[in-house]
């Protein structure tokens, strides 16, 4: 099963610890991955199981569920310009530096999709894939970024803005497997 660092640390837990308690005989192979590498990896039999975050466009041999709905939030360092503003318009954000996930991301495609709609641009200055060390670059004032709400605290300055995005988290299997019983136990764990 490949699941990515944010879902592994931040919402599989739960699932995990069910699932070892009704089922203790049972190991698990969990690797952590990135999103899009999980789903690549489901649909060539590397993985029985990847549970991600689930790419826009449905994938023609993969068969996605979603589990959760992670709402993202524009934020920033409470000292940063950005700040100070009642509502910052996405046109306003292209004009400050953002620190966001790299663009064959899932998540930063959703954030491309709305700013091609607006005709618009950002200056990345830094992209990583890992949405804690992006929360840490926002904390010490490197730029702004786009974050699940989950991981809001009072590290953060969170922006009103115009934007309304989220992403679907959830489960990926290879529509022509016939799925392992502990992946069924898994499944029916992790949805409930």
């Amino acid at each position: 099963m490949g699941t990515s660092h944010h879902i592994g640390l931040h919402r599989l837990p739960p699932v995990l610890k069910a699932f070892h308690k009704q089922y203790p005989e049972v190991i698990i192979d969990l690797r952590f991955m990135d999103s899009e590498q999980a789903c690549q990896a489901v649909e060539q039999g590397e993985l029985e199981l990847a549970i991600v975050t689930l790419p826009s466009a449905k994938p023609t041999n993969l068969e996605v569920q979603t589990i959760w709905i992670d709402l993202l939030e524009v934020v920033t360092a409470a000292d940063h310009p950005l700040a100070a503003q009642q509502q910052a318009a996405l046109k306003t954000l292209a004009e400050y530096p953002a620190v966001l996930p790299g663009p064959q991301t899932y998540t930063r495609q959703i954030l491309q999709q709305e700013l091609q709609r607006l005709g618009l641009e950002l200056d990345t200055t830094l992209s990583t894939n890992y949405l804690e060390t992006l929360k840490m670059l926002v904390i010490t004032g490197l730029g702004w970024s786009l974050l699940p709400a989950t991981m809001i605290d009072q590290s953060l300055h969170v922006l009103k803005t115009d934007l309304r995005l989220e992403r679907r988290l959830g489960s990926v299997i290879h529509r022509k497997r016939t799925l392992s019983n502990a992946v069924k136990a898994m499944l029916a764990i992790a949805h409930n």
